[in-house]
């Protein structure tokens, strides 16, 4: 199959979801905040970590005044961020955010399988990160999220295109910075290592399955290569019209969408064919569309 397809009809779909996917986007709210209020309750909370974004300050709140359920605190702290998302995002989006923030403040303040003894703050941070990132990123997965930073992150990805887990990374560490004036320097250094472990699985989560490496090939035997990239690696390739700078001559250039996995392999079949071959390898973050994956509509 080629990536340039053959022209076919395009139609706009409406807004209206099937029962299905609405299932499948609550499963993912509920799995998520579960797996996350899981990491808050077992490892952050005892540990005495801070977090970022609005569930770090509903945990500061609760540090200071242990009366103030994190939850609790988490779901009042997220009606300014819902604003933000209902008039800029998308009211889907925010509808199932709601039952996210819900879902997450009800798991945080009921759900506690118990304290992970880890004696070693920093082992006690990354496993924290890996457990609270694998439960946002799934949350993030459906087209809702958990509220707070959560839409914040995604308002500016939408707005300025930049990554969500980097916008995670950015706020949260204002907050810890924050935290470590009202608490303690040394909770809040170890939390910064959390909050990066944390934003690192969100976009590995979000986009890790999907990173593909894009290969632009010129070579005068480009029928040859384009014939065995389709025939052996099962891969589709397009054709793109280029001319040398130099010579002048007409060339056409193969680009090709392949694993990681396959790139060694690609390379060799590529100079076997023309050992003069000129090849680009650039890695992608994410590849959507046919057999790579499918956009995320927010």
């Amino acid at each position: 199959m080629d990536l340039a397809q053959a022209s076919r009809p395009c139609a706009i779909n409406g807004a209206v979801e099937s029962g299905k996917r609405i299932a499948k986007n609550l499963f993912l709210l509920t799995t998520g905040n579960l797996i996350y209020a899981v990491g808050i309750n077992s490892i952050i909370i005892p540990q005495h970590f801070l977090s970022g974004g609005v569930m770090g300050i509903a945990l500061i709140g609760h540090y200071l005044l242990p009366r103030i359920n994190a939850g609790y605190a988490y779901f009042v702290l997220n009606i300014p961020f819902f604003l933000l998302g209902w008039f800029t995002i998308s009211r889907r989006f925010v509808l199932y955010s709601a039952y996210g923030m819900v879902s997450l403040s009800a798991a945080t303040a009921f759900v506690n399988l118990g304290t992970l003894t880890i004696v070693n703050p920093i082992l006690a941070a990354i496993l924290g990160g890996l457990v609270c990132g694998v439960g946002a990123g799934i949350v993030l997965r459906s087209q809702g999220s958990g509220g707070g930073l959560d839409i914040l992150a995604v308002y500016v990805h939408k707005r300025f295109g930049q990554r969500i887990g980097n916008t995670s990374t950015f706020v949260s560490a204002m907050v810890l910075a924050a935290g470590a004036l009202v608490l303690n320097l040394e909770s809040a250094l170890y939390s910064l290592i959390f909050v990066f472990t944390n934003g690192k699985v969100v976009d590995a989560v979000l986009s890790g399955f999907n990173q593909r490496k894009s290969v632009m090939i010129i070579s005068d035997c480009h029928e040859s290569i384009a014939s065995v990239i389709l025939s052996r690696l099962h891969r589709g390739v397009t054709y793109l019209d280029g001319s040398g700078g130099y010579s002048g001559r007409e060339k056409k250039v193969i680009l090709s969408i392949i694993t990681t996995a396959e790139l060694s392999k690609l390379k060799q079949l590529v100079f076997d064919i023309d050992p003069q071959a000129f090849v680009i390898v650039n890695h992608t973050m994410e590849v959507l569309g046919h057999r790579h994956g499918e956009p995320n509509a927010y």
